[in-house]
């Protein structure tokens, strides 16, 4: 029965990803995106229609297992050789971005009194890319699945108005497309809002805009590796448990590295590394299902007024700074 009861779970997770990219389609809903769709969902029918107690080790696999190999596909979108042809000035830019989003954020989480742990989940998802970058610190910081869910759907929904926001100021401060794209990679949190502000101007500022925020991507491996070192000196010095080593991240650079070789010699085609990107992706919405599966909102309602109000500031100051550095 147990074993049924896990089928379940994985195929709840399963049949809620799939609805989300179908709603993805709709004119307004394309907006919103899969995996924030994915994650709403998911709440929704946790606290209105069913609580599917029975089938949450299912669900927990799709959060957790299957959340770390969606990262590890991840990578697949990363093309080394582009950034470091003609990205270097953008990787410089990008690792202000994430010390801003970073650094910003546990800064004012003081200030606000947000929980720490929670905060770094909110950094790494405002200055790295979103889900996956809370995906990937959330293990290591030991993060419930609570407060991992809340983090993305949080991320997903002030990064969408953002994204929607940036063409109107892209219009009124007559940017340029190159630079307007720029800006978009630097600011936006994830990729499907780099895709939805960057097309604003057409290839022109669409292109700047991808590798703007995939140099952002880069830096998801070694900030992961700079927080199991803080985290684990920390927790030596108070005789805890040292954080588990995030291996799906190694796994992440290693697709990265094999992508890179294969597309730079004709061995893999970039239609081929779009449908993995897909997959990836959809892995990752099934994932946002398994944790929006886990909110109870109830308990959650006062619990998101102030780190709601923290990401909306270190949004805007993220913004407005890589305003100035393009």
């Amino acid at each position: 029965m147990d074993k049924k009861n896990f089928i379940y779970g994985v195929l709840l997770t399963f049949l809620i990803a799939s609805s989300s990219y179908v709603l993805a389609k709709l004119p307004v809903l394309s907006i919103i995106g899969p995996l924030a769709l994915a994650i709403f969902m998911a709440i929704i029918i946790r606290n209105f229609f069913f609580n599917p107690l029975n089938w949450q080790k299912g669900i927990t696999f799709s959060s957790k297992k299957i959340l770390r190999f969606a990262i590890v596909l991840y990578g697949v979108r990363l093309n080394m050789m582009v950034i470091f042809d003609e990205g270097l000035p953008y990787l410089i830019r990008a690792i202000f971005a994430v010390i801003i989003g970073i650094g910003v954020t546990l800064l004012l989480a003081k200030w606000l009194k947000v929980d720490s742990t929670f905060a770094l989940l909110l950094g790494g998802g405002t200055g790295i890319c979103g889900a996956a970058a809370i995906g990937a610190i959330s293990p290591i910081v030991r993060a419930n699945d609570d407060d991992t869910a809340l983090a993305v759907g949080m991320i997903s929904l002030v990064g969408t108005l953002f994204a929607l926001a940036m063409p109107f100021l892209g219009n009124v401060m007559q940017m340029s497309p190159e630079v307007y794209g720029q800006w978009v990679g630097l600011s936006v949190h994830e990729v499907a809002h780099a895709a939805l502000a960057g097309a604003a101007f057409g290839d022109a500022s669409l292109a700047p805009a991808f590798l703007a925020k995939l140099s952002r991507v880069l830096l998801l491996v070694p900030v992961t590796m700079i927080i199991v070192w803080v985290v684990s000196r920390k927790q030596q010095t108070e005789n805890t448990q040292k954080p588990p080593f995030p291996y799906f991240v190694l796994g992440f650079l290693a697709i990265s590295i094999i992508s890179t070789i294969t597309l730079e010699n004709g061995w893999m085609t970039s239609e081929t590394q779009q449908s993995i990107a897909t997959f990836a992706s959809f892995l990752l919405a099934m994932s946002m299902a398994g944790l929006g599966l886990s909110i109870n909102l109830k308990q959650l309602q006062a619990k998101a007024i102030r780190p709601l109000l923290l990401l909306t500031l270190t949004s805007v100051i993220l913004f407005a700074s890589m305003l100035i550095l393009v």
